[in-house]
């Protein structure tokens, strides 16, 4: 088998070894937010995400919500109905896989599956009735899940991806749209360059929080508020 850059950590999504192989790292589901952008300074979700991996690696906590919507519940429940899709369609066998971990940086995905070894991904949406019919229409990926394709594409080095949306509350014909996605090098070389700029802007962070640490660690009697606080004015 060839050796890949990353440790798959075996651990089903949502358990707590997952979230654990998951802190302090940019994994598939938050690209979005590292690429949004605004015509000045850095957007909010840009921002929160860069505050959110600097936390976990500081407090070794995740700062992850946990919430489930009915639809994200759904996806979850259909999974395996999508799987049997899939391998029908394709003849493909696919591998379940857990955590992606990456051995040299702070990043990470989760796969909802992989072909052979990792030459092809699948991503699974099982999204709503009224958005499974504008995907049957347009055959068009969202912004946001191609980013997601792109940075599983460049974390495993896989040439294809197929991105696969089902729903089985449709006539059987209608059930699945896969569109597949080809490996570009131009594309993941401009995202690497991304990830490396935002990496390294956690780190500072990272390194500016520790030396506060230092300090704090240092200063161990009350500080004066320094006129933080208003002072109370006289009565009359």
């Amino acid at each position: 088998m060839t050796r890949h850059p990353f440790t798959v950590v075996t651990a089903p999504q949502g358990s707590d070894e997952w979230y654990q192989a998951r802190l302090g790292r940019l994994t598939g589901s938050r690209v979005k937010d590292m690429l949004a952008e605004i015509k000045k300074g850095e957007s909010a979700s840009r921002r929160n995400l860069r505050t959110q991996l600097v936390l976990e690696r500081v407090t070794g906590r995740s700062q992850a919500p946990t919430f489930l919507s009915l639809a994200m519940q759904q996806g979850i429940e259909r999974e395996p109905q999508a799987y049997a899709a899939y391998q029908a369609l394709t003849g493909e066998l696919l591998t379940r896989t857990g955590f992606l971990s990456h051995n040299t940086l702070a990043v990470g995905c989760s796969l909802d599956g992989h072909i052979g070894d990792f030459e092809g991904l699948i991503e699974i949406k099982s999204p709503l009735p009224a958005t499974h019919l504008d995907y049957l229409r347009t055959g068009q990926i969202p912004t946001e899940y191609y980013r997601q394709i792109l940075h599983a594409l460049w974390l495993t080095g896989a040439s294809w991806c197929d991105w696969l949306s089902y729903n089985p509350d449709f006539p059987p014909a209608l059930q699945l749209r896969c569109v597949r996605v080809e490996r570009n090098e131009i594309e993941i070389a401009l995202y690497a360059g991304t990830v490396a700029k935002f990496l390294a802007e956690v780190e500072a962070d990272v390194a500016s929080v520790r030396a506060l640490e230092t300090w704090h660690g240092q200063t161990q009697r009350p500080e004066r508020a320094g006129g933080t606080v208003a002072e109370e004015q006289p009565a009359g």
